[in-house]
């Protein structure tokens, strides 16, 4: 699987916010823990249903948004 097909918007999930995977974890919520300074290895133990990809995928995704002018 594709980095960027990792996150996904749906308007009936979380609002339409972009979440992983269309799980119910929105990317800020991942950005927030990043934040925090939580290491990926802990998000990963807290979020059974994450796999490192995802918090990749989060990060990319962040990288990308903060590229558009």
């Amino acid at each position: 699987m594709n980095l960027n097909d990792r996150i996904t918007i749906d308007p009936e999930i979380c609002h339409g916010k972009p979440t992983i995977r269309g799980l119910r974890y929105p990317v800020e919520v991942i950005l927030e823990l990043l934040s925090s300074g939580m290491t990926t290895d802990e998000i990963l133990a807290d979020y059974d249903d994450l796999e490192r990809e995802d918090v990749l995928a989060t990060l990319n995704y962040a990288t990308r948004l903060s590229q558009i002018k």
